[in-house]
């Protein structure tokens, strides 16, 4: 009888489209290279992957596609440089 108490029960949680195709491109990003980038094909690369997505999620209205495209372009971004001052105080470039 205790046993049966103590199991929790695995109650899926509930995904946002928004969230789905967050993940989706983020894992396109880093699938296709997109990182490192000429930022001509970025460009190029975003407008047919946003594209794709927005008709995958149709779901989803303007303003979340482009916030989508913006989180995608800050996630492609290389890391930004440490520099290291006469201190020796790390600070970000």
């Amino acid at each position: 009888m205790n046993q049966t108490k103590n199991r929790r029960k695995s109650i899926p949680s509930a995904v946002s489209a928004f969230d789905q195709a967050r993940d989706e491109l983020f894992q396109n990003i880093m699938r296709c290279g997109v990182v490192g980038a000429d930022p001509e094909h970025q460009k190029e690369w975003f407008d047919d992957t946003i594209s794709y997505i927005a008709e995958r999620y149709s779901e989803l209205d303007d303003a979340q596609v482009t916030e989508l495209r913006t989180l995608g372009v800050r996630f492609s971004q290389p890391p930004k440089a440490r520099i290291t001052s006469e201190t020796g105080i790390v600070t970000a470039a």
